[in-house]
């Protein structure tokens, strides 16, 4: 019989192990993706690597028990934010205990989740279940949900179809059915330098793009004003900040380069190419008249990622599922950042989103999880071994 108890003691063993590795988005999460091929191994589990372009990074997805359909896929990313400039009171990647908590870079997102997935794979590996597990763990999630496409497309090809999709970003252990969607863009304008006194010598690129920004600010404006009145979603508007702003090389040059990038977040039924085709034409038509000025001088956008929202779902076999286990009689529930959940439903999986650990945590110094967290997680993956054997 699988206990909670038994899970928790196992869970802690895989998620030092798992803080143990630096697997900050910018650089490679191979390290981690060994270890838990390790893990499986001990067990019998073949699995799977969808690796990125240079073979730095690599998804890894996997099946325990029989290869029949309805089983249950767990998913999350193993990658983490940067620690840089963060005052923490203890290694980051040494996971420290301090009373009820435990401290480390990805204890609560989303570390934990993982742990708790390979601690129940004893569980399904033993012949004693009537459905499978399926592990789904993706890389460079936090800039972007980059990393989990490929590999699923590979999971709607290869896997017997699964009844659920669970999703472990931190939630309190409570079941979450939407979240926005992210789409990021770079701004990079040209300009054409000269002495800050002749101005009709060149163009600053500074000074084109606040024109551009302030164009954003009154969209960001434009879409608060016309947000949901009874929303799920909080805020309850589309919104749009700009996160980096560079340029300009000295006070006395009209400006050679300048760039922005900038992040759109939408809620389910609201298109963000619609709302961003505006402003991208109004770029165009920038680009047009500094070209006609100037053979170096210009304006160009690129879509950095666009990751799908998540939108709740009537009567969802997930949402069922996943309420069952972990005792969740509440309201529906959104989120107002992207996870990964938007990208498994779009490829036709019902999806649901529920871990560890509260997202006010998340990205912070000293990021922590409460044990009270880790033991309920332990008890929702006790309860998926009775649902499915």
């Amino acid at each position: 019989m699988t206990t909670s108890d038994d899970l928790k003691s196992a869970g802690l063993r895989h998620l030092e192990a798992l803080i143990g590795f630096d697997t900050t988005s910018r650089d490679s999460n191979l390290a981690l993706i060994g270890y838990v091929e390790n893990v499986l191994r001990r067990h019998g589990v073949p699995s799977r690597r969808v690796s990125n372009a240079d073979q730095t990074k690599a998804n890894l997805y996997a099946t325990i028990g029989p290869a029949v359909a309805g089983g249950v896929v767990l998913s999350g990313h193993t990658d983490v934010v940067p620690v840089d400039g963060q005052a923490w009171t203890s290694d980051p990647f040494i996971l420290t205990q301090r009373g009820e908590r435990l401290y480390g870079r990805g204890t609560c997102d989303m570390k934990a989740f993982l742990a708790l997935a390979l601690a129940v794979v004893p569980r399904f590996a033993n012949g004693n279940v009537a459905r499978p597990l399926h592990l789904a763990f993706s890389y460079d999630e936090e800039v972007g949900c980059l990393g989990a496409p490929s590999m699923i497309r590979e999971l709607v090809s290869e896997l017997p179809a699964p009844l659920a999709v669970i999703v472990g970003e931190p939630t309190n252990m409570e079941v979450v059915s939407g979240h926005k969607g992210i789409s990021t863009w770079r701004v990079t304008v040209k300009g054409h330098e000269a002495h800050s006194s002749l101005t009709h010598l060149g163009v600053s690129a500074n000074m084109v793009a606040v024109g551009l920004m302030a164009q954003l600010r009154d969209l960001a404006e434009s879409l608060e004003r016309h947000g949901d009145p009874a929303p799920l979603y909080h805020p309850p508007h589309a919104t749009l900040t700009i996160g980096l702003m560079q340029g300009g090389t000295a006070v006395n040059i009209l400006a050679r380069e300048c760039s922005f990038v900038f992040d759109l977040r939408t809620p389910p039924g609201q298109d963000p190419d619609t709302i961003m085709a505006p402003f991208l034409e109004a770029c165009a038509r920038e680009d047009g008249a500094l070209r006609a000025r100037f053979a170096d001088a210009g304006v160009s956008v690129v879509r950095r990622s666009a990751t799908p929202s998540f939108a709740p779902e009537a009567e969802g076999a997930a949402e069922t599922l996943a309420r069952r286990l972990a005792g969740d009689n509440g309201p529906a529930r959104a989120v107002p950042y992207a996870a990964e959940a938007g990208q498994f439903q779009g490829a036709g999986f019902s999806t649901v989103i529920c871990g560890p650990g509260s997202i006010e945590q998340a990205h912070q110094p000293d990021e922590y999880l409460e044990v009270a967290q880790f033991e309920r997680g332990a008890a929702f993956m006790a309860r998926l071994v009775e649902a499915m054997s």
